[in-house]
């Protein structure tokens, strides 16, 4: 066993009771380590925070100080000027949705906002590369509207499991067994369900494309896969019967009605705000209910100084950035798939070029066809609201 020094002991303070830990003793001959960090992700990639990088971001930070520190800006910065030099050279723009975590939304998203606006942007841009900062499914939709394009995805793992939920085999059974009738995909679905669909919808413009599926077709049924609870609360906004299937997001199919119950009991004079693919016990509950866009604009609109959103957590944070004056109470859930989305492989993907998402052709002609009939319909002068309160929920048929 080793030992103190008498000279080591004796410039202990003095202990009550046994003297129950070793201590090792070291000397001339022993060196003491330093104390080391470890190198951030940015160090590894050889990206210093050097002057060059600090005098291009430092104005950035306020950006996103309610959400980084201080200590950690040094290594989130040389990512974000890297990844801005490196859109210049590859003639690069990033689409992020505004469920991405706020250092990727506001320091390097060139375009901001919910799946529909990301879909407008992708057809009309005119950069070579595009980089998904999203879901799988949202890559393949600026595919199948920029196939000349080259699209990436910093991580081949972002899925989703709405776009899971369902496969163009089964809308092809779906539709042999409801002949006649429309069907309505939600845009998070794979390209294959796009393209066996007669059109797109977001959560932004779900009513508005099923009322004009049922007029164009002459119909009173309609059909919408694969958001069961976007489903049930588009089936309370309109007189078109819809025919649902049994898909839910991960993240807002958490969500109850007794969630917002408690949540009002904690903290009096809150307004909640739902996201449409929460459960319709939840719009129940709520004050108000819409897509991302409509939730973003809400909350200036209301004038209310306590809100939460019932939705992914970045997309709380994204929005409390943009309104500094309100409280944000916020019993969020995190999507698992948007946060494998990172400034570290934003960087890699336009490092390397790597991660290129494509869609056979034939695959993409056909799902392209159900995305432009959606983009074909008038843009909304406001963004739409669901119905909440008492009396919103409305049987539909599950296949």
């Amino acid at each position: 066993m080793l030992t103190l020094s008498k000279r080591a002991f004796s410039a202990l303070p003095a202990l009550e009771g046994p003297r129950m830990a070793r201590v090792i003793e070291f000397g001339p001959g022993c060196d003491v380590p330093a104390a080391r960090r470890r190198p951030s992700a940015a160090e590894k990639r050889g990206l210093a925070y050097d002057a060059e990088v600090k005098a291009a971001t430092d104005h950035l930070y306020p950006q996103v100080k309610d959400f980084v520190t201080p200590m950690e800006w040094p290594a989130i910065a040389p990512f974000v000027f890297h990844i801005d030099r490196l859109k210049k050279q590859r003639g690069a723009v990033v689409l992020a949705r505004n469920c991405m975590t706020p250092d990727v939304f506001a320091l390097v998203g060139d375009f901001r906002g919910d799946s529909l606006q990301l879909a407008r942007e992708a057809a009309v841009t005119d950069a070579k590369v595009i980089v998904q900062a999203g879901v799988h499914f949202m890559a393949e939709t600026s595919k199948i509207l920029s196939p000349d394009k080259t699209v990436l995805i910093p991580d081949m793992r972002a899925g989703c499991s709405l776009a899971s939920s369902i496969t163009g085999e089964d809308v092809r059974l779906i539709r042999k067994k409801y002949p006649g009738l429309p069907i309505v995909t939600y845009v998070n679905t794979t390209a294959d369900v796009k393209a066996e669909c007669d059109i797109t919808c977001t959560s932004s413009n779900a009513t508005q494309v099923v009322e004009h599926v049922a007029q164009t077709w002459g119909v009173d049924r309609v059909i919408m896969v694969p958001d069961e609870f976007l489903a049930r609360n588009v089936a309370a906004n309109t007189a078109i019967r819809i025919i649902a299937w049994k898909g839910h997001c991960e993240v807002h199919e958490k969500f109850t009605g007794e969630d917002v119950r408690q949540i009002r009991d904690a903290h009096p004079g809150t307004i909640v705000l739902a996201h449409p693919e929460c459960p319709p016990d939840v719009l129940e509950e709520a004050d108000f209910a819409g897509s991302t866009s409509a939730l973003s604009a809400h909350v200036p609109e209301s004038g209310a100084r306590k809100v939460v959103l019932l939705t992914e957590c970045s997309m709380s944070d994204n929005v409390a950035a943009d309104n500094p004056g309100v409280e944000f109470v916020k019993p969020c859930n995190l999507c698992p798939h948007m946060k494998r989305i990172s400034l570290e492989n934003i960087y890699d993907a336009l490092l390397e070029m790597k991660h290129e998402v494509t869609v056979p052709e034939d695959v993409r002609v056909r799902a392209k066809a159900a995305i432009d009939a959606m983009l074909s319909l008038p843009k909304p002068k406001v963004f739409p609201k669901f119905k909440v309160g008492a009396g919103v929920f409305e049987p539909v048929e599950i296949i």
